[in-house]
């Protein structure tokens, strides 16, 4: 495919989207039955499929941490996720991206309810588009929840870019491409940051209202989130203490 002469014409993305609007989100908790937890989630082009297995009994044992769970993400594209066929198997990508996920929701898991155990997430990207990293941490929220797993809140996941000069939320192929940066950021519901990478450059200025758009964006996938657990319960399921996202705060 061609590179774009502009990424941004009239105001307007080349999908018709404003700097500010994301692509259609539908979450689907609890599609496989044989999965503790599970989500089906279409993120615009990316199609995300994620299980939940556990806690369950640590194999090889001596990986088990006697004070606590321990978590494992496993992300991974189907060989048809990409329109050029993806050699199957972890690559240098997906286990990169298996550690960050798993940083960005191991915060929020109460691990030291279930010593010696495991709690194992997988990924599946069964369609790719720009933006799967944050995909499959969105679904997989939605699939420790519905798989029981005792957490602090949900975290809810986007990307900010930078095309044609201009910030914008929610990269899509072409803007993930071709755009001069790629800000990927995860956080809970009471504004920590529990994933935040950067790859190209921005200014101070430019980083800052970067920050304030994941935000927005993260508030409303939130309540997508929580919105297809309670569709499948019939009721509020989250804590009652938790708390609209207001801002972003690293969480050391």
């Amino acid at each position: 495919m061609s590179k774009p002469e502009k990424l941004i014409v009239d105001g307007k993305r080349l999908d018709g989207r404003g700097p500010f609007d994301m692509r259609p989100i539908k979450f689907t908790a609890g599609v496989l039955k044989r999965a503790d937890g599970s989500c089906y989630l279409e993120f615009g082009g990316n199609k995300v499929m994620a299980a939940v297995y556990g806690p369950r009994e640590v194999h090889p044992r001596h990986m088990q941490n006697a004070s606590r769970a321990i978590v494992r993400y496993r992300y991974n594209m189907a060989s048809f996720s990409v329109e050029e066929r993806k050699r199957p198997g972890p690559d240098r990508r997906s286990i990169e991206i298996s550690k960050v996920s798993r940083e960005a929701l191991e915060g929020v898991v109460m691990e030291e309810l279930y010593p010696r155990s495991a709690i194992d997430v997988f990924v599946e990207i069964l369609q790719a588009d720009a933006g799967s990293r944050v995909a499959g941490i969105n679904a997989a929220s939605v699939a420790l929840a519905d798989a029981g797993i005792p957490m602090k809140c949900l975290v809810s996941a986007v990307a900010v870019g930078k095309i044609d000069g201009e910030v914008v939320l929610d990269l899509n192929k072409d803007e993930d491409n071709y755009g001069s940066a790629d800000l990927p950021i995860a956080m809970n519901q009471f504004g920590e940051i529990t994933l935040c990478q950067m790859d190209g450059h921005l200014t101070e200025e430019e980083f800052g209202r970067a920050l304030d758009m994941a935000v927005d964006g993260c508030k409303k996938i939130h309540e997508l989130q929580k919105q297809a657990l309670i569709e499948k319960y019939g009721q509020d399921i989250t804590p009652d203490v938790a708390q609209p996202i207001e801002g972003g705060e690293t969480n050391e």
